[in-house]
């Protein structure tokens, strides 16, 4: 070793480079772990290699499961943000000399037991229904995902809580718990259903998040960032959680189709969503005594409800296929 009397090159101090040389050591190791250097129209380098997220996106590309289910999903998000584009006129406007009428030219739905234009309500009605899954799921994989990492990662007691928390949860039937709550906490709003799903539903990530987590933090550049000096919370949000994001996303995009059913459900039995709100569950329920009578009142909403879920599950099963290393 040169030392200053030599005029050589002095050595950096270890303890001021630790947090970098982790950092590029857990790196390196990470890119290693989804490297494939065999696959064509690739370099054989590491650094060019193709990621997960990369293989993922390029197989969904190629599913046309994922891109029947995609356009849905937009045309669907699309028609949630903005109903007045695609609906002939106000849903709300109602005459009762047309109730219970087929589809005529400028109706193509025909009309409900009110004589309120079926399509019109069809079309406002995936606002409240689609904004319901939407949120439901944000909140429930946000709350998810940070208990059951936190759990995953540090375990111990943390574990331990969280998992008798989680088994309470489970054993709670959830279309009893929806009449429970709802009717504890009564509203024509998407907020209180929201807060339901999320209180219910959160526990199914966390479970999902903490095995991620603990498979994650097992692996290689893990345990090189840590024997380096890196602090939890960087570990925790630079190479633990990426790692380990997948199957909640996963979960969450499956359980989005499932929530809005869910919600149509509630609505159908009277304890969600209630006027003015418009949803396909309180469409769904007027029409079901009048079925024989005029079976399009029934048919549209639950038939745009079943394609709504349908495209999320789709959706989900094509991301899990994409995702999922054993396929590949």
């Amino acid at each position: 070793m040169a030392n200053a009397g030599t005029g050589g090159p002095e050595l950096p101090n270890s303890t001021e480079v630790g947090i970098d040389v982790a950092t590029e050591e857990a790196e390196s190791l990470e890119n290693a772990d989804y490297t494939h250097p065999g696959d064509p129209g690739t370099a054989t380098s590491a650094t060019e290699a193709r990621s997960l997220w990369g293989h993922a996106w390029r197989d969904l590309r190629r599913n046309p499961i994922f891109l029947v289910s995609a356009l849905l999903i937009v045309f669907l998000v699309f028609v949630s943000l903005w109903p007045s584009v695609v609906a002939g006129g106000s849903p709300y406007d109602c005459d009762l000399a047309h109730s219970r009428e087929g589809a005529s030219g400028s109706h193509p739905f025909g009309f409900d037991l009110q004589g309120c234009d079926v399509y019109n309500r069809t079309v406002y009605g995936a606002r409240a229904s689609v904004s319901v899954g939407v949120f439901a799921t944000l909140g429930a994989a946000l709350l998810g995902t940070v208990l059951g990492g936190l759990a995953g990662y540090f375990g111990g007691w943390w574990d331990g809580v969280l998992s008798r928390i989680t088994e309470i949860f489970f054993g709670i039937p959830i279309l009893l718990g929806g009449l429970v709550f709802l009717s504890v906490v009564p509203s024509g709003s998407i907020w209180p259903v929201i807060g339901f799903i999320v209180l219910l539903g959160w526990p199914q990530i966390a479970r999902i998040a903490r095995g991620s987590v603990i498979t994650a933090k097992q692996n290689d550049y893990v345990q090189a960032a840590r024997s380096l000096g890196a602090s939890n919370s960087r570990i925790m949000l630079r190479h633990v959680l990426p790692n380990a994001v997948a199957p909640i996303i996963v979960v969450a995009t499956i359980a989005l189709g499932t929530y809005i059913a869910l919600e149509a459900t509630l609505s159908y039995l009277g304890v969600g969503l209630k006027p003015p709100t418009i949803s396909w569950g309180q469409d769904i329920s007027t029409a079901a005594p009048q079925y024989r009578n005029a079976p399009h009142m029934l048919l549209w909403p639950a038939a745009w409800l079943s394609v709504t879920v349908l495209a999320f599950i789709m959706l989900g099963d094509a991301v899990r296929d994409a995702l999922d290393p054993k396929l590949r």
